[in-house]
């Protein structure tokens, strides 16, 4: 045994002594840890060039221990059911593409001989506008707001259960072959075990307080963005300058959408200090429970970091705006933002796809290439300076290489960045179909870009065994549930998909959608302006109707203004999909669930046959037993002397018997 190999083992054996971390945090060690030794999984695994591979997981398993195998299973089984995702996500988007020159609401909007002259944007400083200026957000809503992205979100609803059968199965076959299957989870029960609740009570009540404030601290976030767009909205159309008038929305909503990635990215660094600082205050009495209580709480931090702004988009945006005449203000002088007007589905569809692809563009490059070379670096400088001269020219030794490496700090970083992704990819995907494949292709990366950390640039963690991912599968499936109720509510109130349907089968005169956007208009009396509202110096002349998109009575009507049937019914529709489609995909997803069977059939027939094997020997055993019982009784109860004696022949036999029933109890 070398002396690379003689250290691997003591390193190991005192990571798994009960006091090397407290000699470590006394300072008596500077650190603990296996040794590497991987030239085959480098060479198999942790390269870009192997990305079309299979993982061999059972070597990563031997390597780094079950619970850093499970992880790598996990994340290749989400990456290839991705695969179906994506390839279906694809065909929905060029459904979009092949009829969006066919599509009617679309044309309707880009003809100017129709001539919608809109009410303004903003008071004041905007004029009137023509709605066919808005044919480019029409033409791209339809990419995303078309009948394929019902049947898609169906789809991916159903996708999401089939993913956590498929993965149930797969954590069945490693747990029977890494023979898991009758573990229990190993816990530490330090001294606070003591501790009553009376003790616990101030670290609780910290708790609460601190995620609340967290919770305030993200609205906040997202309401400086609102007022950012709301203020640049108003300013930019002000500006005398035709070409930044008419780049308004883009600019505002492109610039809006980068502020957003970049709080949430800074947000998220803060969020996972504290929420390790609050766990620490409760003080957990087993490390599995310090475990998924940190878990839990920096999920739910990140999670409402990562989708407060869309959520905003989907669900808030546009609603509480007002009509022409009776304007919801922010601070008294700024209107509340609206929608495009091809809807507020295309706006959530750009909101989602630069946060999605920014947050694992910035956090792939920068947080897990970038930052962890930058510390190895600063680290190997430290240690050349610190190092005597006369063995600078000497081969460094492995342990050495080691520790100049990053020490481990767990898997919950690497499962929360995906568990956020399967976020975007299931609970909005009927706004970006192509969200899957950007997933795809970011974990085909994923994959490598973990495993070259893992064996190069982090210290080799003590092997640990799991038989099962924990916490991580009950939050995957509580997503996969929470999905099928947004994505009903984003295709019912933020898609346009209920409105047309309606109008189609209700009030449409020829059964089809020509008349859909006049239909969709409400007309405004621009004489009903308030004071200072009403466009300044107008390019437009002899207007007497503008129209704004909602559903409200006409000017001359004696309910004017008023939400108007139309609206009602509208709404009463969309409410109705709602269950609906609840109802259909829930139906749908416990059927998938039942002819999955949890159990692999390979699994089960290996089962049945050590069974009957275990039969077999238990039977085999029974049986020479009793050969043994009957020739120890003939050979004690028998002799010679009596057999010739019926009477005592009959005795010795019920004796034998007797003494057979005895031995057999005793053996």
């Amino acid at each position: 045994m070398n002396d690379t190999q003689s250290l691997g083992i003591v390193s190991r054996l005192c990571a798994l002594f009960p006091g090397i971390s407290t000699l470590i945090a006394k300072g008596v060690y500077d650190a603990a840890f296996p040794l590497h030794d991987v030239s085959v999984l480098h060479e198999e695994w942790a390269r870009y060039s192997a990305f079309y591979k299979y993982q061999p997981i059972d070597l990563i398993r031997k390597y780094f221990g079950e619970k850093i195998g499970l992880y790598f299973a996990w994340l290749g089984v989400y990456t290839q059911l991705l695969v179906l995702a994506s390839i279906v996500g694809i065909i929905v988007f060029g459904y979009g593409v092949a009829t969006m020159e066919t599509n009617i609401p679309s044309l309707e909007m880009c003809d100017q001989h129709l001539n919608f002259t809109m009410c303004p944007l903003c008071d004041g400083a905007c004029d009137y506008w023509h709605l066919s200026t808005a044919c480019g957000t029409a033409k791209a809503s339809h990419l995303f707001d078309n009948p394929a992205t019902v049947f898609f979100a169906i789809f991916m609803s159903l996708w999401a259960v089939l993913f956590l059968e498929q993965w149930k199965r797969r954590q069945i076959s490693l747990s029977f072959s890494w023979d898991l299957t009758g573990i229990e989870e190993d816990e530490v029960n330090p001294p606070t075990d003591k501790l009553t609740w009376k003790d616990r009570l101030p670290g609780y009540f910290i708790n609460v307080s601190a995620i609340l404030f967290m919770f305030g601290l993200t609205f906040s976030a997202v309401f400086g963005v609102i007022i950012y767009r709301i203020t640049v909205s108003a300013l930019m159309a002000m500006s005398p300058d035709p070409e930044i008038k008419a780049n308004v929305r883009v600019t505002v909503t492109a610039t809006a959408v980068i502020i957003n990635l970049v709080v949430i990215l800074i947000l998220d660094e803060i969020y996972g200090t504290v929420a390790l600082w609050l766990t620490e205050l409760e003080i957990p009495k087993t490390e599995t429970n310090f475990e998924e209580r940190l878990i839990l709480k920096a999920f739910l931090l990140k999670f409402m970091n990562a989708y407060a702004p869309i959520f905003y988009v989907a669900f808030f945006k546009g609603r509480f705006a007002g009509h022409p005449g009776s304007y919801v203000y922010v601070f008294n002088h700024y209107r509340m933002e609206e929608c495009a007007p091809g809807g507020c589905l295309i706006e959530l569809c750009i909101q989602l796809s630069i946060i999605m692809l920014g947050k694992q563009l910035i956090q792939n490059n920068i947080f897990e290439i970038g930052i962890p070379k930058l510390k190895k670096l600063v680290r190997t400088l430290k240690d050349k300076e610190s190092a005597p001269k006369e063995r600078e020219e000497e081969k460094p030794h492995q342990w050495n290489l080691d520790y100049a490496l990053a020490p481990f700090e767990g898997l919950t970083p690497e499962y929360m960045e995906m568990i956020i992704q399967f976020g975007f990819v299931s609970l909005f995907v009927a706004s970006f179909p192509l969200a899957p494949l950007f997933a795809l292709l970011n974990n085909i990366i994923e994959i490598r870009l973990d495993a070259k950390k893992f064996v190069t640039e982090l210290r080799r963690p003590v092997a640990a065994r799991a038989k099962d991912i924990g916490i991580w599968y009950n939050i995957l499936s509580g997503m996969g549930k929470f999905s099928v109720i947004i994505n009903a509510f984003v295709i019912s109130f933020t898609s346009d998909f209920i409105p047309r349907l309606v109008y189609q089968y209700m009030y449409s005169q020829t059964g089809t959608m020509h008349g859909f956007i006049d239909h969709t208009l409400s007309y405004f009396n621009v004489s009903d302006f308030k004071p200072g509202t009403a466009p300044q110096n107008s390019a437009h002349e002899n207007i007497t109707y503008c129209r704004f998109k909602d559903y409200r009575e006409p000017p001359w009507s004696p309910d004017a203004y008023h939400f108007s049937k139309q609206y009602w019914c509208v709404l009463a529709a969309r409410l109705t999909f709602v269950i609906l489609f609840q109802n259909l995909v829930m139906f749908l997803s416990l059927v998938v669930a039942w002819v999955i069977p949890d159990v692999p059939k390979t699994i089960v027939e290996q089962l049945k046959r050590e069974k009957k094997l275990l039969v077999d020997v238990f039977l085999q055993e029974e049986k020479e037993k009793f050969q043994l019982i009957q020739s120890l009784s003939r050979q004690v109860l028998l002799p010679k002397a009596i057999q010739a004696d019926s009477h005592s022949y009959t005795v010795a036999f019920s004796l034998q018997y007797m003494f057979n029933f005895c031995i057999f109890l005793l053996l």
